[in-house]
């Protein structure tokens, strides 16, 4: 690669410059970033500590709450628990990025409209959850309580049963469920579609 020439989106991974550290290109909001990393350190910790982007909460740090949820080329992963080497060259959207500038994602309307929410801090990680159930529902992945009848890799009505399992890696403390699958229906009604700057294929 000739000095000052950017890389291409197809790494190949990442670049060691030791046996702890190596060079990685992640677009984050549809902004591209080249950093150093110490090979330890997640996707959450990468967008928080390095790149500012405190959107994603450290809830549990084990995977557990819901509360760092992110998108990764368009679909929904708990970030404490991604290495950010193994995620070198991908497209990584955070709640920050779902908006179109100063116009809100529908999702993030419809928990507004329908006061989904009371402290706050699982709210960044349920709405992106939220993007990725209105992603796999439109393309056919069915839930456990999809019905066996379901025809298969068609859209998934999103029932307020629907929403509940899709949604039930997201805890909130605070007890918001009836408004989130509210606020999740809201959007699904609308057809609220994917947009977002880093959003896989936006």
């Amino acid at each position: 690669m000739a000095p000052g020439e950017g890389r291409p989106d197809d790494t190949g991974g990442p670049h060691p410059v030791n046996g702890r550290r190596s060079e990685l290109a992640l677009t984050v909001n549809g902004t591209r970033h080249t950093l150093t990393l110490d090979h330890r350190t997640t996707v959450l910790d990468l967008l928080r500590e390095h790149l500012g982007l405190t959107g994603a909460k450290k809830g549990c740090d084990h995977g557990q709450c819901g509360a760092c949820t992110v998108l990764v080329e368009g679909r929904r992963a708990n970030s404490c628990l991604l290495l950010a080497v193994a995620h070198d060259g991908r497209r990584i959207t955070t709640v920050e990025g779902l908006a179109d500038g100063e116009r809100l994602h529908p999702l993030q309307e419809a928990f507004l409209d329908r006061d989904a929410l009371q402290c706050g801090y699982c709210t960044p990680g349920q709405i992106c959850s939220a993007v990725g159930v209105l992603n796999e529902a439109a393309d056919g992945f069915p839930s456990h309580v999809t019905p066996d009848t379901a025809r298969s890799g068609a859209p998934v009505a999103l029932t307020a049963d629907e929403i509940r399992e899709r949604m039930s890696g997201n805890l909130c403390r605070c007890g918001a469920y009836p408004r989130i699958v509210e606020a999740v229906a809201d959007a699904a009604v609308t057809g609220a579609a994917v947009t977002g700057a880093g959003v896989a294929g936006g």
